[in-house]
C-alpha cells in the first residue's frame, strides 16, 4: 500500500552490513529493498518506490564484504534485491517494472503503447553512457583510453540532447518525471562529480543546454532530492573504494 508523501522508507541499517552479519528479520507483508547507498542501480529501484510513496524498508548490504545471505536473496550477490514474504526479485530494471506494475499509481511510464515502448528503447541506450562513465571513472591517467571513453560518453549523451530538445518537455515524461527520468538520473546525477575526478568539463552550456537544464530541474525533484548525496561526498567515497558494485 502506498505511503504519503515520501517519507516511506524505513532505513533499517544505516551502515552497510557486511560478511558474518544477521539479516534483519523480515514481517510478514513487509516490502523490503536490499541496497547500497553508492550504487546507481539500486538507487533506480529507491527512486521509484519513493515516486510511488511505496512503504517499504531499506538495508544496505557492504558490496566488498558481501554477507553471505546476500547470495540467498540473489545468487550474483548484487543489489537491488526486493523481497516480500520469502520471495525476492532483483536487476534494476525488472524491479522498477514490477514496481510499476503492481503500484500503478502515479504512472511512470506513458499510456500510450507506442510511447511506452520508445521509453524503454532509450532506457536501453542509456548503456552507453553509463558503460562510458566507468571507463572514464578508471581512465584517469591514460590519456588513450580516456579520449575514447569521452567520444563514447559524448556520442550517448547527444542522443538524450536531441530526444528532450525534440519533445519540448520539462523532463522526458512531461511536466514531471516519468521511469526514463529516473531510470537515467542516478549516472547524470554523478557526472558533474566525475567532471573534477577527470579533469575535463565534458557537460558544457554549448553542446548540452536542454540536458544541463534537465539536471537543474531533477535536482529540485523532491523524489531525487531525497536521494541526494553531497559531491564532496561521492568525491571522498570515489577516490578511497574501488569498484564494489
Amino acid at each position: 500500500m502506498a505511503a504519503k508523501g515520501i517519507e516511506a522508507a524505513i532505513t533499517l541499517t544505516t551502515n552497510h552490513m557486511g560478511a558474518g552479519s544477521l539479516c534483519p528479520p523480515l514481517g510478514i507483508g513487509v516490502l523490503r529493498c536490499y541496497s547500497m547507498k553508492y550504487c546507481p542501480y539500486a538507487q533506480r529501484t529507491r527512486l521509484v518506490l519513493l515516486a510511488k510513496n511505496i512503504k517499504h524498508e531499506v538495508v544496505n548490504v557492504n558490496l566488498r564484504s558481501k554477507p553471505g545471505w546476500l547470495f540467498e536473496k540473489n545468487p550474483l550477490g548484487k543489489v537491488p534485491v526486493l523481497e516480500k514474504d520469502g520471495e525476492t526479485i532483483y536487476e534494476s530494471l525488472i524491479t522498477c517494472d514490477y514496481l510499476d506494475e503492481v503500484y500503478p499509481n502515479p504512472p511512470l511510464y506513458p499510456s500510450d503503447p507506442w510511447k511506452k515502448a520508445q521509453d524503454k528503447v532509450l532506457i536501453d541506450r542509456w548503456a552507453k553512457v553509463s558503460q562510458a562513465w566507468y571507463k572514464i571513472r578508471f581512465a584517469v591517467g591514460n590519456e588513450e583510453i580516456m579520449a575514447k571513453a569521452l567520444q563514447e560518453l559524448h556520442e550517448g549523451l547527444d542522443i538524450y540532447e536531441s530526444e528532450l530538445k525534440k519533445r519540448k518537455t520539462k523532463f522526458y515524461g512531461g511536466a514531471k518525471p516519468g521511469m526514463l527520468d529516473y531510470m537515467i538520473w542516478p549516472w547524470a546525477e554523478r557526472i558533474c562529480v566525475l567532471q573534477e575526478i577527470s579533469g575535463d568539463k565534458f557537460l558544457t552550456e554549448e553542446r548540452y543546454p536542454v540536458l544541463i537544464s534537465w539536471t537543474s530541474s531533477m535536482c529540485e525533484d523532491p523524489v531525487t532530492k531525497a536521494l541526494l548525496i553531497p559531491s564532496e561526498v561521492y568525491k571522498h567515497y570515489w577516490q578511497t573504494f574501488e569498484y564494489d558494485f
